[in-house]
């Protein structure tokens, strides 16, 4: 297969030294044109997605820097990438010809904590468990708990407005930002959003920069809404004979009025190779699993088990047993998060490559998404594994293959396509929380309305008039 190329604007080469101009504006050593620096930040972890031709990276340390940079560019008409941590799946972060790289992952501090009114203040370059840690000891959390909490950024996740394994009860990125300092494309410093609970005095614009996948400015400090720290949770596991009946059990418990704090999938495929990565003691030769937790009082979680236990019977649960030990709990779940080093391993050992997808449905649309699944898997003759966010119909399919066979990897492609138009056609979203980068950007088009496109167009040309920030990916091809 043949990378794709980047249909970003065209822009005029910059004499290199002019860059000196700039080096000289930055923090010391925050500017680099080593190329082989350069090439080591010019992705994230998608596939198929270009990364050539970045020009320099700077590494900001401070406001000031992502400021300069901006109001270089704006100067000399250069596109700027910004980044984080750069472990996201959808090319998002990937350079783009003539670009400067803009890294901010050293702005990790947390600025302030106020316990008062439960808000924390960070810079974009800390990582989601680490601000998890630092609110522990003031009885603090923040619930937005993405896959990659290890390894993501606040700054990314606000990006892309991720989600998580909490989110079915406590909502995502979104729901918790308060207020967001920005840098505009000129250069403008702005703050976006009050400090109260309460306020609409004029558009909400943070929330146009949720979710904006770096095309409308630099997010330099997050003002986030804390809630008390969680309590310990009740966890019941089942598994099922087969996907559809783990899956339908998903929909009737949230039918019936379940609210559950975690509500986590797994098919056969994901537990046999958790299995055969690490010592998790997972049932094998079941055809699914599912992980549900809740966290109410002792006598309201104790029925939440009864009522999940009678639910999965029904739907044909081959076995069901929940604990309030924290230990169980914490077991499963570092299971759970382990599911990508599981894929990577198994990857390896067949040919490399791997395509996660990220669709979102209904959840009534879900056991028919998992019917259509099998049918792929059928007719392309190809690995795909299934693990879900299942309580809010987040389906993360896998589709493996050898990436060094033409045929196999276009099949992969194919199906990864699939997926998507089949997740769109039963009411669905391309993307749930892991953004449409570059690797997706034809196929928002797919979703989204004449009107919706004319008006995010509208507001690209309106914040970014010369096109520079983070070109060729999300807007691309509305």
């Amino acid at each position: 297969m043949t990378t794709p190329t980047s249909t970003a604007p065209d822009f005029t080469a910059l004499d290199p030294a002019d860059l000196d101009e700039l080096a000289a504006r930055l923090s010391p050593g925050a500017l680099t044109t080593d190329p082989d620096v350069i090439d080591a930040h010019s992705s994230d972890e998608a596939l198929f997605c270009p990364r050539e031709g970045a020009i320099a990276l700077v590494r900001a340390a401070s406001a000031e820097d992502v400021q300069e940079v901006m109001r270089f560019a704006s100067a000399h008409r250069v596109p700027v990438v910004p980044q984080g941590a750069r472990s996201g799946i959808s090319g998002g972060a990937n350079a783009s010809p003539g670009a400067i790289l803009l890294n901010v992952s050293k702005m990790k501090d947390v600025v302030a904590v106020n316990e008062a009114e439960r808000l924390v203040t960070v810079q974009p370059g800390i990582i989601n468990q680490d601000l998890k840690d630092h609110l522990a000891p003031f009885g603090l959390s923040y619930p937005p708990d993405p896959g990659s909490v290890a390894l993501s950024s606040i700054g990314g996740n606000i990006a892309t407005n991720a989600g998580g394994l909490c989110c079915v009860k406590y909502g995502v990125t979104r729901d918790y930002v308060r207020s967001l300092k920005v840098v505009l494309a000129d250069g403008t410093i702005t703050t976006l959003g009050p400090q109260t609970a309460k306020g609409v005095a004029g558009l909400d614009m943070r929330q146009l920069f949720v979710g904006s996948e770096g095309t409308l400015g630099i997010v330099i400090e997050a003002t986030l809404r804390l809630v008390p720290a969680l309590p310990d949770p009740f966890t019941a596991i089942a598994t099922f004979p087969d996907e559809r009946s783990g899956l339908q059990t998903v929909a009737d418990f949230m039918a019936g009025g379940g609210v559950p704090s975690l509500f986590e999938f797994l098919d056969g495929a994901s537990l046999r190779m958790l299995n055969d990565f690490g010592d998790f003691g997972l049932d094998g030769d079941a055809g699914a699993m599912l992980i549900m937790q809740v966290d109410d009082n002792p006598t309201d979680a104790e029925a939440a088990m009864s009522t999940f236990t009678e639910v999965a019977q029904r739907c044909g649960a081959l076995d069901v047993a929940y604990s309030d030990d924290p230990s169980d709990s914490a077991a499963l779940i570092t299971a759970r998060r382990m599911i990508q080093p599981a894929y990577e391993k198994f990857a390896n050992a067949h040919g490399g490559g791997q395509l996660l997808d990220d669709v979102c449905l209904p959840r009534t649309a879900v056991p028919e998404f998992c019917d259509r699944l099998a049918e792929l898997r059928s007719s392309s003759g190809l690995e795909i594994a299934l693990v879900a966010h299942a309580g809010d119909g987040n389906m993360h399919p896998s589709v493996f293959f050898d990436s060094s066979d033409a045929a196999e990897t276009e099949k992969a492609e194919d199906v990864f396509a699939e997926i998507m138009r089949v997740g769109l056609e039963l009411g669905g979203t391309i993307t749930g929380e892991h953004g449409v980068g570059f690797l997706k950007r034809a196929w928002l088009p797919n979703e989204l309305d004449e009107g919706s496109r004319r008006i995010q167009l509208a507001v690209k040309n309106a914040l970014d008039p010369l096109g520079i920030l983070n070109p060729g990916k999300m807007l691309a091809e509305i």
